[in-house]
């Protein structure tokens, strides 16, 4: 698969070696590669299934992620256009298939997790998370975005139609909601308390979720950053809408949705904490809780402006930033190999090669990019590829040895370092 759009990759890996060093673009070209020769399937269909390394499944999430670096050049290279295209398709079908469903098989083969309630042959794992549907209408968009291509959107109108009803059906879970998720002799982070519904909640205006990007249950059914990425992708879905298909109604329908979501998140996802400027909590439940942190995993409170909520020089941002960057986030580690955000999702003391990349991609100062580039090539435990987790005093001791999200996300941050990241997603400032 890989070797019709290998040039490309040597000329990427070529501009970026000779802008930061032989290092870093040999890095570049290894993680990229990897991700072509290795990841990617196809299909009989014509659509690409894209493994996130060592778990033979397709992530909604992972897979947009991964193909992040190539959208950059997509308008240059029709191989990687291509198969960019052919992953969407892919996306788009399987929200056709089960919106509530966040990983998938190849086929029909029932391969994944048994849990206790009936799911598709084709869905590895069926936890419920906003970050599922926004990545799928992310994908479609950007390709159109960049390259102005049209064929892979077919079914992008009916996927925009179940994405808005979802969304819809979660602002009130309590009531209307038919989702239910549990897994049996399982740590607590797996499933969801009351029989599958998980915690209680309150109405906001807000879209509810099960799970976060790291899979991990939610402590609180409103997730601020899911939320903010769902907001961006009503606004991507009103947009396509519009200009690529006509439809005036389904653009007024997204872009009603939004406003509520924009409006929960004003009112609820707020928090003063010691009388200082308002933060973005991590989760919130409607009824005065909230989680003040952030998860390594994306979408994170950190990559807010990565995604378009928010420019990196927002106040509220920038006083989120300063807060989770530090020890008053329980996720935050610090060790003498590096300082940076982890996740319960692994041991303690483990920081994600993942959130330091998008530290690096939401900063302003070159300097810190470059510093966080530096310090992402010292930490790989010699392996010369990113992992899930590394421990702040030995990096050597790591988690998930292939984990291509991780390799990608150094390669965005190495790309925007040598002045190659050129398509960047515009801020909706927050009101």
């Amino acid at each position: 698969m890989g070797e019709s759009v290998y040039p490309i990759v040597q000329k990427i890996s070529n501009q970026v070696g000779e802008t930061l060093g032989a290092q870093v673009g040999e890095t570049v070209e290894r993680c990229l590669v990897d991700m072509l020769t290795r990841t990617v399937t196809r299909l009989p269909d014509g659509t690409a299934f894209v493994i996130t390394g060592d778990i033979p499944a397709m992530w909604l999430r992972d897979s947009t992620a991964q193909l992040a670096p190539f959208l950059h050049f997509a308008h240059q290279d029709a191989g990687l256009a291509d198969l960019i295209a052919a992953v969407s398709r892919r996306q788009l079908d399987y929200v056709l298939l089960d919106p509530y469903a966040n990983a998938f098989n190849a086929t029909d083969n029932a391969a994944g997790h048994k849990d206790v309630f009936p799911q598709s042959p084709w869905v590895w794992e069926r936890k419920y998370e906003i970050d599922s549907l926004a990545y799928t209408i992310q994908l479609a968009y950007d390709l159109w975005a960049t390259t102005g291509r049209t064929d892979h959107l077919k079914s992008f109108e009916a996927v925009a139609k179940v994405v808005i009803q979802t969304w819809r059906t979660e602002q009130d879970h309590e009531r209307n909601s038919t989702y239910r998720f549990e897994r049996m002799d399982c740590p607590q982070s797996d499933t969801l308390t009351r029989e599958g519904l998980g915690p209680v909640t309150g109405h906001t205006g807000m879209t509810w979720a099960g799970f976060r990007p790291s899979d991990d249950a939610c402590v609180y059914g409103y997730n601020i950053p899911g939320n903010a990425f769902a907001a961006v992708a009503l606004r991507d879905i009103a947009e396509v809408a519009v200009k690529v298909f006509g439809n005036d109604s389904l653009g007024r329908d997204a872009d009603r949705l939004r406003e509520e979501i924009e409006k929960g998140i004003e009112r609820f996802g707020l928090v003063e904490v010691d009388g200082k400027d308002p933060v973005y909590a991590y989760e919130v439940d409607g009824l005065g809780n909230s989680l003040l942190a952030d998860d390594a995993n994306v979408p994170s409170l950190l990559s807010l402006p990565m995604l378009g909520w928010c420019t990196a020089t927002d106040p509220i941002y920038l006083a989120t930033r300063s807060r989770i960057l530090s020890k008053a986030n329980p996720y935050f580690y610090a060790g003498k190999a590096a300082s940076g955000i982890g996740s319960p999702h692994t041991p303690p003391d483990q920081v994600w090669p993942i959130a330091l990349a998008v530290q690096g991609l939401t900063c302003d100062s070159l300097a810190e990019k470059r510093d966080l580039l530096d310090l992402l090539l010292a930490t790989d435990g010699g392996t010369g590829l990113m992992h899930e987790s590394f421990h702040v005093d030995d990096p050597t001791r790591f988690t998930r040895p292939w984990f291509s999200w991780a390799n990608a996300m150094f390669c965005e941050l190495a790309l925007d370092v040598a002045g190659l990241r050129s398509y960047r997603r515009s801020a909706v400032n927050y009101k």
